[in-house]
């Protein structure tokens, strides 16, 4: 299992990991990045759900079905 980590920095900035879970131990961490705005925050915190979202295989693949509908 994979989740968002957001934690103050002792610099006052907001830092963003990805921790992945086997049980209760987390095993793995991956640093995204360090933000002091709120739009950095934000940008940040995309590119951490894409990490855990390019592990992911996804139920339903939409793009084959859109392109279809596309040419229809």
């Amino acid at each position: 299992m994979a989740y968002i980590r957001k934690f103050k920095t002792t610099s006052g900035a907001t830092g963003v990991q990805v921790c992945y879970k086997e049980g209760t131990k987390v095993v793995k961490t991956v640093h995204v990045g360090s933000a002091s705005s709120e739009k950095a925050l934000a940008r940040l915190l995309k590119k951490a759900q894409r990490i855990i979202d390019k592990d992911k295989n996804p139920l339903f693949n939409l793009d084959r079905f859109n392109q279809k509908n596309k040419t229809a």
